[in-house]
């Protein structure tokens, strides 16, 4: 369905309530390196031509078995990445306050997040992570290396951040953002840590306090590991209201996880998933955003709607991460669950042909002229 009207009419109302609101969002931190992988060489520089599908850069690897290949990988552009830092920057462009803790480079700040770090008042635990993201017309891969993020601990936290700083991080926030549970092994240890040691003893916030938690991928996570974690994250709604941003590829694993028989990832399966997934895992708000569409769930009722999807985006990675920013500031705003959505498939669809976070005056453009 399209909601256009409905969330045109909203923001007209709701907007101006962004900059009164504030973020404390964590713990992860990578440099990103957006790179095509190279079929053929034609010159120097960007004179190639790209393996533009997953299907045919697979095959160039199976093709190797045995034997040995060779390919090279062209890098477009390094930036920073993380799902909490493009998260944490599209609320900033989105009119927000927000306060960074995540792996940024220690002692010293990565150059690539520099300017990050002072806009967010940035404290860094670690040295980032470093993903090699290979684009391709179908879609991504990201080949990560991670060791750096064992040192995101509860214990760190409070040892470089300070507990009094973090409490009172914690206590000013309207919205506590936490992402890329899979690339961080101590991630829910520090959900449980904040749960029993810290959010009892926080006041109340008007208008709530707010939880956005996202898997990122949990492939190589053991079952067992995605059980605890989201018997953890239920742990939150004691705390204000939460919710889980999943793909499609996360919500099919998690749909298995909970006991449930596959459903097609159409309008109707979409909706019947994320709906009993609020229902089995007893969380108030389930969000799932495939590519082209999205959809949201309280336990009673949900909503589905089309995106603004792009064959040849000018760039792929973070799209799901301006989603979730796009979904929370509008959550936080007070807007509707399907206006929620529309501002995050809006978000999504404007990065991902402008390569640039939009503010919340640029979404609303989008909305409106995007047919």
């Amino acid at each position: 369905m399209n909601y256009k009207s409905k969330t045109l009419e909203e923001l007209a109302r709701k907007s101006g309530l962004v900059t009164s609101k504030r973020a404390l969002v964590g713990f992860d931190g990578f440099v990103d390196r957006i790179m095509s992988a190279v079929d053929r060489r034609e010159g120097g520089g960007k004179d190639f031509h790209a393996i533009s599908t997953i299907e045919q850069f697979a095959q160039r690897i199976a093709d190797a078995v045995g034997k040995s290949t060779n390919i090279e990988l062209y890098r477009h552009k390094e930036k920073l990445g993380g799902n909490g830092p493009i998260m944490a920057h599209a609320l900033l462009e989105a009119g927000m306050n927000v306060k960074y803790i995540g792996s940024l480079g220690y002692p010293e700040v990565y150059p690539a997040f520099t300017e990050f770090a002072e806009r967010t008042e940035a404290i860094s635990l670690c040295d980032p992570g470093l993903t090699n993201a290979i684009e391709f017309e179908d879609g991504k891969i990201m080949f990560g290396e991670t060791v750096s993020l064992e040192a995101v601990t509860y214990r760190n936290i409070l040892k470089i951040v300070g507990e009094g700083q973090f409490i009172d991080a914690l206590s000013r926030a309207d919205l506590v953002a936490m992402v890329n549970w899979t690339m961080i092994p101590q991630m829910t240890a520090i959900f449980t840590a904040m749960i029993e040691k810290i959010l009892p003893n926080l006041g109340p916030r008007e208008g709530g306090r707010y939880f956005y938690i996202d898997l990122a991928d949990p492939e190589k996570r053991t079952d067992g590991d995605i059980q605890s974690v989201l018997a953890t994250i239920k742990r939150f709604t004691h705390h204000g209201h939460v919710t889980l941003g999943l793909n499609l590829k996360e919500a099919q694993r998690v749909f298995q996880l909970t006991g449930h028989e596959p459903v097609e990832p159409d309008e109707e399966g979409l909706k019947t998933m994320a709906r009993r997934l609020c229902q089995r895992l007893d969380i108030p708000t389930i969000v799932i955003h495939p590519r082209d569409c999205a959809v949201c769930a309280h336990k009673a009722d949900a909503w589905w709607t089309s995106g603004p999807f792009m064959e040849k985006p000018v760039i792929e990675t973070g799209g799901g991460d301006h989603f979730n920013a796009g979904y929370a500031t509008a959550q936080i705003i007070g807007l509707s669950p399907p206006a929620c959505l529309t501002v995050g498939v809006a978000a999504s669809g404007y990065y991902v042909r402008h390569g640039k976070s939009p503010s919340l005056f640029e979404i609303e453009n989008f909305i409106r002229n995007y047919s």
